[in-house]
Order: structure tokens, then C-alpha cells, then sequence
């Protein structure tokens, strides 16, 4: 692995941490704290502030601002952190912020994700793995994305709001309530709209299991259940199905209640 490339008008700060085969474009700013894993590119003109650690094989896109402190009146200069893991591509203009300590003081991105243009990750936020956020999504504090979901262009998430594995939203949706594991969901505010079959397929889930998660669905949204009422009945099918186990824990998770 080739030493750091750092173009000569970037600025980093000394006690940032530059692994091998980082390559810093032009006018990027590195603060104190920050921590660059293997092969990490950052391009011209971004902005990364610390506490931060950034993992391996990750690729920044220009004008990004990544690190900076949280746009939360509660947040007095505490000591918080923003974790990034392997191989996410963050395009132009993304905005990501530290958390605070009114949670757990960190906003968390796992692997393998991208983030197209102009997304905002505020304060708190966890990504899972394998999640793609699409141009102008903006997701308010402490919400968290389950892995391989999609949201569409310009989805606003309400605070607090946790969307499930497999999940995907349509353009322009606002969520206000948290959407169970595999269901698609669109509109303002935001209704369920089926399971996200397509996407399963692609992704390789058996025909049976996708044939239990549409029966799970209908109890949940078909039936008139109460959402403790559906949780009893999907554990009474859940055997030997970690596809209706994920979509339990999603349900048990919900703190602001499941969309409708």
C-alpha cells in the first residue's frame, strides 16, 4: 500500500491520523481527531472535522461536510463522535454530524452504503449496512436505517424514526412513523404500499420466504389486528423463519408506532 497522497493546498491537521493509500484532494480540510482508513479518498474541497474515524476504502465526494458539529440547540460542545465503516461512497454536497450525549453521543454509518447528493445524516443517526439514500434525503436526529434500505430522492425523516431491513420509500415521502423490515412505503405522510418484493428477489430470497413475508404483511395490515395482536400472531407462523423474526424485531423495536 502506497504512501498518503496529499495534494499540497489541502490542510490536515497534525494529530489526524492518515493511513496508507489515502489520497486527500485539493483545499480539503482534515481536522484534529480524524482518523482515515486504507485507501480512503477524499476529493477537492471537503471538509471533515473530528472526533471522527473513517474506515477503509471509503470514497468523498467534494463539498461534503463531514464531522461538524450538530445543528441540536442541546448540544453544548460535548465530546461526540461520528464513525464511518468500509467501502461507502459519499457523493457532493453530504452533510454528516457528531451526536450528542442526550443518546449515545455517536452517529454511526456502517459499510458498504452510498449516499448520493446532498444527503443530510444529523445528529445520532445509525446506518446500517448496504443502505442507498438518494439525492436530498434529509433524516432528522437519532433515526435509524436498517441494512439494505432504500430511500428515495428527497424522503424526510421525522426524529426518532426507525426504518426497517429491506425497506424502501418512495421519492419525495415524509416519514413520520417507523416502517417495519421489507415493506415499501410512499407518500406525505408516508402509507404501506405492499412488501418490497422486487428487491428481496434481487437479493436472493427464496420464493417460500417471500411467500411468508406477504402473509406476514396481510396480518399486519389486512386483518384490523392491534400491532401487539399481530406480534402474537407472526410468532405463532415464525417457525424456523429468520425473515419473520427480522420483521418481529422491527415491530417490537417501534417506539413512535408503525405507519398505517
Amino acid at each position: 500500500m502506497p504512501q498518503p497522497l496529499i495534494h499540497a493546498t489541502a490542510i490536515v491537521d497534525p494529530s489526524a491520523r492518515i493511513a496508507l493509500g489515502v489520497q486527500i484532494g485539493p483545499y480539503s480540510v482534515i481536522g484534529p481527531n480524524v482518523e482515515l482508513g486504507e485507501g480512503t479518498k477524499v476529493e477537492s474541497h471537503v471538509v471533515i472535522k473530528g472526533p471522527t474515524r473513517i474506515g477503509r476504502n471509503n470514497h468523498i465526494f467534494q463539498f461534503s461536510s463531514v464531522g461538524e458539529a450538530c445543528q441540536d440547540l442541546k448540544y453544548n460542545g460535548e465530546p461526540t463522535w461520528l464513525d464511518i465503516g468500509d467501502d461507502n461512497v459519499i457523493r457532493e454536497g453530504c452533510t454528516l454530524h457528531r451526536g450528542t450525549i442526550q443518546d449515545s453521543s455517536v452517529t454511526k454509518i456502517g459499510n458498504g452504503n452510498l449516499l448520493m447528493a446532498n444527503v443530510h445524516v444529523a445528529h445520532d443517526c445509525v446506518l446500517g449496512n448496504h443502505v442507498i439514500v438518494a439525492n436530498n434525503v434529509a433524516l432528522a436526529g437519532h433515526v435509524h436505517v436498517g441494512d439494505y434500505a432504500i430511500l428515495g430522492g428527497f424522503t424526510a425523516v421525522h426524529q426518532f424514526c426507525h426504518i426497517g431491513p429491506h425497506c424502501m420509500t418512495g421519492a419525495g415521502s415524509v416519514v413520520l412513523k417507523d416502517i417495519p423490515a421489507y415493506v415499501m412505503a410512499n407518500g406525505n405522510s408516508v402509507s404501506p404500499h405492499g412488501m418490497n418484493t422486487e428487491g428481496l428477489k434481487r437479493r436472493g430470497f427464496s420464493e417460500g420466504a417471500i411467500k411468508n413475508l406477504r402473509q406476514a404483511y396481510k396480518i399486519i395490515y389486512r386483518q384490523g389486528l392491534t400491532l401487539e395482536a399481530a406480534i402474537a400472531r407472526l410468532n405463532e407462523i415464525c417457525v424456523d423463519s429468520g425473515e419473520i423474526s427480522i420483521l418481529i424485531d422491527s415491530l417490537k423495536q417501534s417506539s413512535r408506532g408503525i405507519i398505517r
